[in-house]
Parts: structure tokens; sequence; C-alpha cells
């Protein structure tokens, strides 16, 4: 596998397109101005989530939600440096073929600046609305390993040729190709101990995880005892964490709003125990600086109140000044 630098340090995940006063006809503007405050602000990365209904942590399900590839290609034209992923792609989703050529294609679009992270999926309702079959995990967890390696074969060689069990190509092309001479950087998203870090540590460039500071650290360790069965150095694998961010200029209001996030996802302050970040800036970056001491490479955040981009920039410049 070829060296891959840190593949982000601090990303903005947009995971709500329901902004109050915004009509379908006005919405990718005001996801497209977004992902232009990230970027300007100081964030290195954006991205969206893939399903095709909204998740229950964040809304109902008849909420609107965008195909993410599509969406991730839409905004590569509207910005110039953050890099663009779908956090995560559900491996049952799409052949991991057709998933390396609109992978490869967002590369070419933006830049140089995609990245693939992946998963075994999750959604059984939004399988069983759409018609993909939803395999037991086992399986999943089957179909991500042979998905990582057919991406991988596709970014970085010319012709490759796969036979597994549940995928196979022949001699497949994909021109043009990725714009790194390393292809796309892949990060896997998920902490299971058993298969998904073993995964991470045979075959990606990332890996993105939940939870609060202990289990974050525990997740690191498991993963390291990976990293040592296939003769990999951890610190070749950028990791990150996925959460919620509330930030405003005083901590009162930063309250105020945690709490009202937490009342509109149905009341329970426990279940975001652990998931949510919120304060001033200087209390914020406390939270943050705890994190990367737990060691993790970078965190990837949740702003409920994105759509109002002010707390976009609040945080991009924050955390730009704070961690560079």
């Amino acid at each position: 596998m070829a060296a891959m630098g840190l593949v982000t340090r601090f990303g903005l995940q947009i995971p709500s397109f329901s902004y109050p006063g915004v009509s379908d006809a006005e919405l990718f503007e005001r996801i497209a101005a977004i992902a232009a405050s990230a970027e300007e602000s100081g964030w290195d990365s954006v991205w969206v989530m893939d399903h095709f209904y909204q998740i229950a942590t964040v809304g109902p399900s008849e909420e609107p939600m965008l195909e993410s590839y599509t969406l991730l290609s839409a905004l590569a034209a509207r910005t110039r440096r953050v890099s663009l992923g779908a956090m995560v792609t559900g491996v049952t989703y799409r052949n991991p073929a057709l998933l390396a050529k609109q992978a490869t294609t967002l590369d070419v679009v933006s830049g140089g600046r995609a990245i693939l992270g992946i998963g075994a999926a999750w959604n059984e309702e939004e399988h069983a609305g759409y018609g993909f079959r939803f395999p037991p995990i086992g399986e999943r967890m089957d179909r991500l390993e042979e998905a990582l390696q057919i991406c991988r074969a596709m970014f970085t060689r010319e012709r490759p040729s796969f036979d597994g069990r549940h995928y196979k190509i022949e001699r497949a092309l994909n021109v043009p190709r990725p714009l790194r001479p390393e292809g796309i950087p892949i990060l896997v998203g998920g902490g299971g101990e058993r298969r998904t870090l073993a995964l991470v540590a045979k075959y990606a460039d990332a890996c993105n995880l939940f939870g609060d500071l202990d289990t974050v650290r525990h997740k690191l360790e498991v993963l390291a005892r990976h990293c040592d069965t296939v003769g990999r150095d951890p610190a070749t694998i950028t990791k990150t964490r996925l959460g919620a961010l509330v930030i405003a200029d005083t901590a009162e209001e930063a309250q105020r709003r945690r709490d009202a996030l937490i009342r509109a996802r149905g009341g329970d302050p426990e279940r975001f125990r652990g998931y949510v970040l919120a304060g001033d800036p200087d209390t914020v970056c406390e939270q943050v600086a705890a994190y990367l001491d737990a060691g993790l490479d970078g965190l990837v955040f949740n702003m409920h109140e994105a759509h109002e981009l002010a707390p976009v920039r609040l945080a991009g410049e924050t955390l730009t000044r704070a961690f560079g």
C-alpha cells in the first residue's frame, strides 16, 4: 500500500437537508454555501451521508435526502480546497467497481480531492424500500473486504481482475485514473473490534470511530493490535471520530442550543452523552484537545445548525486558530 499523508484533520459533515424557509429549489444553493463557508473558515474536508432516507438520530425518515455522489460532484464545482467524501458509503448499495468509478469521477472533477469512505451498511429500512438485499452482518463484512480490494486495485492498477465470492471484475478499465499516483485514500467507518478494525489495519488509509474518550482509547488499542498482526505501523492510518458539535460565542448560548438539539432528537440526554461536544470556543478547544491527546489524528463533526452558516465559520476559525 502506498503511503498516504494525513487524510483529514477537521471535517464537517452535513447531516441534514431540512432547512427552515429553504425550498427544494433553493436547497442546493444553501448546501453549497455551507461547503463554501467551511472551506473559507479553515475546515479541510466536507462530508455527506450515504443514505436514501434520513436516519433516526437526525430526523424523521421522510426528511429530504440527496444522493451522496451526485451531491459531492456538484460541491466539487463550488469549492477549491476541501476534500470531499461520503461518511460512509454503504457497501451493499453499489457494485464496488461502479463505486470505484464514481469515486474516481469525483476525484477528477474536484482536482484530486476525493476520499472514499466505506462501511458495511446498516439501515435495513432503506434497503427494503429501495429493493436492496440486506445480508447478515457476516456477509456484509465479507462484501466490504472484497470491495476494499477491488477499489484499491482500480485506483492503482491498469487493468485489474478479481474473482471473489461476492464480486468479480475482469481486466477492468478505470480511465481517467485518480489524479494522485497513490490513488484515492480509503476510509473505513465503524469500530467493530473483530472484523472492521482488522480490515482497517489490512486495507485502509483512514478509519472513523464513534464514542466517548474511553471508548476511543479502547478502539485505538484494538486497532494497534490488529496492526501488529499484519505488521503495520498504526501511525500510517489517519484516525478520526464522528460526533456532533454545538459552538457559540458564550457557554450559555451553546448549552441552550445543545439542549434544543437533544429535545428535537427525542429528549434523552444519555443518548447523546459522548456524542455532542458543546461550548464556547475555549471549551470546544479543550474538548477537541482531549480527543487528540487520546490518539486521534482528527475529528469529523455534524453541525445540525450548519444552514445558519455562522456556526460553521465560528467552528472552522476556532479549530484552525487553535490547532493549525
